[in-house]
């Protein structure tokens, strides 16, 4: 796929596509250092540095997610966020809600429609989040008492609309990326967000250089890192073949089919998703905790780095992988397509006993997905605490199956825009 980087000045739709998705995340990245009036953003930013809202926190992970545009206190504060979290909620809502699966069963018009719905609720989300940031700040002293405003929850409302605004531009941001330019606008947004953290993070290693006690820590937790890269990038491209053998054909005075094939099935079917969509959930408690005081001994259990964090993130990833592979697998309508074409499994039987041994495959397939992704979460965090070195906290495990997953898919759009010119061009 590296290969392939020559032709994006030589391809002008894959070129195109190319300076368009790079425009977005410029638009993106300026908008993250447009500040809102009311608060003290360099006394903003000494908090984050000092840890008080750091990578072990609600708004240290909001931080990470955003790429820095809440230590900014920016117009883009919210990020991608309540996006994500809109998405989790409706396709959650359209296995349970019969007329919402009535819709989406629809095509197009139906997905449009619920399209609109997911906008609609990641407004609303937005709106509520960023609620709860703005009163979270107003127990810092940061906020400017010579801002013009009559009181401060003046300022707590202007500052909540205005989030939801920039969420609502990033949205619209996204969308057109994933229509017009290269790879999923959410996911690159997201990725963009942790890889302009990354300066941080390399600063705050060299810090720890100049300890020598620290080598072996240091050593120990980079070499975890590498370790976790290498496996993404092997299971995210390692797949089970299921043989499939078609049946010849006679018609007239020609003979059809006797082809021999496979079907790819990946061991991560859900990608970095599972991670992105339990990444959001977790943030609920802490955001509500800020409305809800009695909810604070619960958000201060499951902060990011917490055992109970770790415990309930692996759940969650293991639900989310199930489920995404549920709505995007069905093992039925495969087995039907399979058997209409006059195939069959090399020693299974048409029918039932297929749809049974593919639902047992993908099960042990997800099984084994699920475990992958929550151990790749957990580990960098368990080596943070055994070596008592937390430069990288903000870069774990999430953080780095997200940049991988996100720039492996890139790579594959690109491939498929060149191999499609190429394709075209022995048409022509």
């Amino acid at each position: 796929m590296l290969s392939n980087l020559k032709y994006i000045f030589q391809l002008p739709d894959l070129r195109k596509r190319l300076f368009f998705t790079l425009a977005m995340i410029a638009v993106s990245r300026i908008g993250a250092f447009i500040a809102l009036p009311g608060i003290n953003t360099s006394g903003l930013k000494a908090l984050f540095a000092a840890g008080g809202a750091g990578n072990s926190s609600l708004l240290g992970f909001v931080d990470l997610f955003s790429g820095g545009a809440l230590t900014n206190f920016s117009i883009f504060s919210m990020g991608i966020i309540p996006y994500i979290n809109a998405s989790i909620i409706i396709q959650l809502l359209t296995i349970i809600l019969p007329s919402l699966k009535e819709l989406a069963q629809e095509g197009e018009g139906g997905r449009k429609q619920i399209s609109q719905y997911t906008r609609y609720l990641a407004l609303g989300l937005g709106f509520f989040q960023g609620l709860t940031v703005a009163i979270s700040f107003l127990n810092t002293n940061l906020i400017s008492i010579n801002t013009g405003y009559l009181s401060y929850w003046w300022f707590v409302l202007t500052s909540s609309l205005t989030m939801m605004g920039g969420t609502a531009f990033l949205m619209w941001i996204s969308e057109l990326v994933t229509a017009n330019g290269i790879g999923n606008g959410a996911s690159l947004l997201i990725f963009t967000g942790i890889v302009s953290r990354m300066p941080a993070y390399i600063s705050g290693t060299m810090k720890v250089l100049l300890t020598p006690s620290s080598y072996v820590g240091l050593f120990f937790l980079i070499a975890v890192l590498v370790l976790v890269v290498v496996g993404i990038v092997v299971v995210q491209d390692a797949q089970r073949k299921i043989p499939v053998q078609y049946a010849k054909k006679i018609v007239g005075n020609k003979m059809y089919g006797g082809q021999a094939t496979y079907i790819p099935l990946k061991i991560n079917q859900g990608g970095v998703l599972p991670i992105i969509f339990a990444s959001s959930v977790l943030m609920f408690p802490a955001m509500l905790a800020q409305l809800a005081p009695f909810l604070a001994g619960l958000a201060q259990a499951i902060q990011p780095g917490s055992v109970w964090y770790m415990i309930i993130f692996a759940v969650l990833i293991f639900f989310f992988t199930y489920f995404y592979t549920a709505i995007t697998f069905n093992p039925r309508e495969l087995a039907d397509n399979i058997q209409k074409y006059g195939g069959f499994i090399l020693g299974v039987r048409p029918g039932q006993p297929t749809v049974q041994y593919l639902d047992s495959i993908i099960s042990r397939l997800t099984f084994v997905g699920a475990t992958f992704l929550a151990l790749i979460t957990i580990l960098p965090t368990v080596t943070a605490n055994v070596t008592k070195i937390y430069t990288f906290m903000g870069l774990g495990g999430t953080a780095l199956l997200i940049m991988v997953g996100v720039a492996l898919d890139l790579m594959r759009q690109i491939d498929m825009v060149v191999v499609n010119s190429k394709y075209e061009g022995l048409i022509r």
